[in-house]
């Protein structure tokens, strides 16, 4: 996810993707090329768990059509493997304590159920992407007994995790028989229920070049998947089609707590545009699982700029990661290990904004992720210390973004020759010709999107 490199006092500023040689031991950057339809695309994250009342697979179907109105393309499961006993944290346990790489857990129904609602939700458009634990398993995975030597073992023989979970234990990539039969368990979900991808957890936690070899045997042997890793590693993306901005949600983070200023944000997306290869595609997000039920929800971590966000998240260079209410909006942290549902009020209110945003970057060119073909500009305005603004521009689609992050109401004139030409406000459907008016009014924490 890199940029092309730009200084950040020097005008224009423009993240062209420029191609980058990893630092690996081998370079594999064209091991491996992107699905097609990955590089407009967008990521809903579901919790099944806490999704509907029921919490199931066959409660959740009745929300396809709803989101397939709001634009969604990727449903991205949370685990959907059954959950270890032993150690099991709170009433229900953690999606990620896995018991059996190639059940159902019962809490969300049957295999059938899994398998009607993949079919079903193909047919309507959507791509289907399964989370994927393969670092730990649960503390009574059925391979505890039948392949013990599948593990990461101390001197006295014992299972050991090495990352401060308690309800989970390492397993041992060194030895090929646990390779191969996770190969192969993450094919019996793409053989058997025709999913479309993974997301793997805390891909970093497992060495490269077992992903390397996942993803030549399920290529070769079944077909093209999308990969998103739970990952900041530049190498990762040798494998990985995408990768998570955890430094960028830090950075905003701490521009919401006045620990940093908009130059700050800018210089993030600097380290980006000049450390990832071109082709990378990043996950902006504004909440996840974790984030939810960890740190809070948007609202709480970015207070009056969540909104403006997660406009930026939506049209940036990269893919947008929605998770599971925020289009309600939820305001509610949702408990980790127990039965907790969403509260949904039916009312839906981002949900024309999510379709309007989701659409256009579906439809204009300039906004697809790791093509050489789009080019974003840093505006220059008289207010770049509160308004973060950029245009994306592929070959004749433009779009024109403006985030006000501050609580000033503002007129605001773009002094950016670049930008020129009439412009449609793609929410309110509104002209403008910024050839000859590069003035315009912004609210306090307002956002504008154009396109040309």
């Amino acid at each position: 996810m890199p940029y092309s490199q730009f200084q950040i006092p020097i005008l224009p500023l423009i993240y062209k993707n420029p191609y980058l040689t990893l630092s690996t031991n081998q370079d594999m950057s064209n091991l491996f090329s992107a699905v097609d339809w990955g590089y407009d695309t967008n990521i809903y994250e579901i919790n099944t768990r806490q999704y509907t009342i029921e919490g199931t697979f066959n409660a959740f179907a009745k929300e396809l059509p709803r989101l397939k109105d709001m634009g969604i393309e990727i449903l991205w499961f949370m685990p959907i493997t059954p959950i270890s006993l032993k150690g099991r944290k709170g009433s229900l346990g953690s999606y990620y304590a896995c018991s059996d790489y190639e059940s159902i857990n019962p809490e969300y129904g049957s295999m059938d159920d899994f398998k009607k609602l993949v079919q079903v939700a193909q047919t309507m458009g959507f791509k289907i992407i399964i989370d994927w634990v393969a670092n730990h398993t649960g503390l009574d995975h059925r391979w505890t007994s039948e392949h013990p030597d599948y593990y990461v073992r101390d001197s006295h023989g014992n299972f050991v995790e090495r990352n401060g979970w308690d309800d989970v234990i390492d397993l041992d990539y060194t030895n090929p028989a646990l390779r191969k039969a996770m190969i192969e368990a993450m094919q019996f979900w793409v053989k058997q229920c025709g999913i479309d991808g993974f997301r793997c957890d805390m891909a970093h936690l497992v060495q490269l070049d077992f992903w390397v070899e996942a993803r030549t045997v399920l290529e070769n042997n079944v077909k093209k998947l999308f990969w998103l890793a739970e990952c900041e590693e530049i190498a990762y993306h040798d494998v990985f089609d995408a990768t998570y901005t955890w430094k960028w949600m830090h950075k905003t983070e701490a521009f919401a707590r006045n620990q940093t200023d908009i130059n700050g944000l800018w210089q993030t997306l600097q380290t980006y545009n000049d450390e990832f290869p071109h082709q990378a595609f990043r996950a902006y997000f504004t909440s996840n699982h974790d984030e939810n039920s960890w740190n809070g929800t948007e609202y709480e971590k970015y207070g009056s700029a969540a909104i403006n966000l997660a406009v930026f998240s939506c049209l940036w260079n990269g893919l947008p990661l929605i998770y599971s209410g925020q289009e309600m909006p939820n305001h509610k942290r949702l408990k980790f290990f127990d039965k907790d549902p969403i509260e949904w009020n039916v009312k839906y209110e981002l949900h024309d904004f999510y379709k309007t945003l989701l659409i256009l970057r579906k439809h204009n060119k300039a906004l697809r992720a790791g093509d050489d073909a789009v080019t974003t500009y840093k505006l220059q305005t008289d207010h770049s210390d509160k308004v973060f603004s950029f245009l994306r521009k592929n070959q004749e689609k433009e779009v024109l973004v403006l985030l006000n992050l501050s609580a000033e109401n503002l007129t605001l004139k773009i002094n950016d020759p670049i930008l020129k030409g009439g412009f449609v406000n793609v929410f309110d459907k509104s002209g403008h010709d910024f050839t000859n008016s590069p003035i315009m009014e912004i609210a306090a924490w307002g956002y504008l999107v154009w396109e040309k």
